[in-house]
């Protein structure tokens, strides 16, 4: 018999004689007569009763069967008498698949994320971990059915790298050779990385291809150990031909919006789990986030907010500086109570292939910024005129010949484009209200964290 998942059970309407089940038990209790066996198999945040005569094929194991173990359980899908659960499954044949001893860590009480996370290779099972991980793959299902929908085509772009797209060097090194060899007598012939961004690459493939967009894994050798930040993490990036600053952040503002009602109707279970345990404003956020409009607010414009808000931020603000995540939570948050695109940053502050605005003093950029996570996207209209480029790199004194066939692209028709990058992680810790981002990851990658 071909095995049910438990999601497809609860969901029925009727009853049915034969079942076949497979999952882990989250609790038993024992009578005279009856075991009652609350089974999980994964599919959905809810578990199945199923109950066990004394006597029936396989009921000598239950002795054995704990916590943590796994069991297949066939026999029908019945009404079920009790509170809170439609069906449950009266067995017919119990079989142990596999045994959990009482040091099985994940005992039915609240454990706390520090130390879910020193086992995270168990913690999946737990509801809150369980539920992350299916709004994760639903998530990640849903911004590839929007650009598909939008006519973008996924394009995937190298890991390995010999450029350094933000220009901050933070990257870790690959290299097969070891001490003082120079890089020139290594694998590649020259110094190489792990990828910060996709998006040079991918700015090449939308110059030929229109819209496109890479979504990857992307590293950063940042020695930070704050909540927003993992030496591992995907990025969205698509880019767009033929597309200016005001199309990027309507493109943007679409695929949120999208995302978020996809969320919201597909994964309602899972959700309200964080709504009711992690973050009681929650459904507030995602509404927000889903109908309303987002203000759109130049960086000059926002200092100017900053500078005359009666709140006493950390980090002084002015013309110039890059803003903090409490200055980018207050203007979301509290002064407009909603997202906020703020545009046109001073050139200063911006990698070198941003465009250049006409004041010669800002480029053309854009973040989103959202309450509770500060900036969700970054992104810019991307400069296609040759001579404006080379003058950023020389000022950033960046090789030209290293960017060789970057600097291609711009002599052999350029056109305008534009696109941004979007964080993953930090978009599931949004719509999920949870705070650490090694909490939206199966296995995190921060400073000092290689296990699993």
């Amino acid at each position: 018999m071909k095995r049910t998942k438990i999601k497809e059970l609860l969901a029925r309407s009727a009853p049915l004689d034969k079942v076949l089940v497979k999952g882990w038990v989250r609790t038993k209790r024992d009578s005279k007569e009856f075991s009652f066996i609350e089974v999980n198999d994964g599919s959905c945040l809810a578990s199945i009763q199923v109950i066990v005569d004394a006597g029936t094929p396989g009921s000598d194991a239950l002795p054995n069967i704990s916590t943590g173990a796994a069991i297949s359980v066939s026999g029908e899908l019945v009404t079920s008498p009790g509170k809170g659960q439609a069906f449950e499954i009266r067995s017919h044949e119990l079989e142990l698949v596999g045994v959990a001893p009482e040091s099985y860590p994940l005992q039915k009480k609240r454990h706390s994320d520090e130390f879910l996370r020193t086992i995270a290779h168990l913690r999946p099972r737990t509801n809150k971990y369980g539920a992350i991980m299916r709004i994760r793959s639903k998530t990640s299902h849903l911004i590839h059915r929007f650009f598909e929908e939008q006519g973008f085509f996924l394009i995937h772009t190298p890991v390995i790298t010999g450029s350094d797209c933000e220009g901050a060097g933070e990257m870790f090194r690959i290299t097969t050779v070891k001490g003082t060899t120079p890089a020139s007598e290594d694998f590649f012939g020259q110094e190489t990385n792990l990828t910060v961004s996709g998006q040079l690459s991918a700015e090449m493939m939308a110059l030929a291809l229109g819209d496109v967009y890479t979504f990857g894994p992307t590293f950063r050798a940042e020695n930070s150990n704050t909540s927003r930040h993992a030496a591992e993490f995907w990025m969205l990036e698509p880019e767009m031909a033929f597309c200016d600053l005001v199309g990027n952040m309507d493109i943007t503002e679409a695929l949120v919006k999208y995302v978020v009602s996809g969320v919201l109707d597909t994964c309602a279970e899972d959700i309200a789990l964080f709504a009711n345990f992690v973050d009681k404003t929650l459904m507030t956020t995602l509404t927000s986030l889903r109908d309303d409009a987002y203000v759109r607010l130049a960086y000059r414009d926002a200092i100017d907010i900053l500078q005359s808000a009666k709140k006493d931020f950390e980090y002084p603000v002015s013309f110039g500086t890059d803003l903090q995540s409490e200055h980018e939570r207050y203007l979301a948050e509290e002064h407009f109570k909603k997202p906020v695109f703020l545009y046109n940053y001073p050139k200063g502050i911006k990698p070198f292939y941003m465009r250049v605005n006409d004041d010669g003093e800002t480029v053309a950029a854009m973040d989103l910024l959202v309450p509770r996570i500060g900036e969700l996207v970054g992104g810019s209209q991307r400069e296609e005129r040759e001579d404006k480029l080379l003058e950023r790199m020389k000022e950033l004194e960046l090789p030209e010949e290293d960017y060789w066939w970057y600097l291609d692209s711009r002599r052999f028709g350029s056109v305008p484009h534009s696109g941004f990058g979007l964080g993953f992680e930090r978009l599931l810790m949004l719509l999920t209200g949870i705070t650490n981002i090694r909490d939206v990851i199966a296995f995190p990658r921060t400073p000092g964290s290689i296990e699993f």
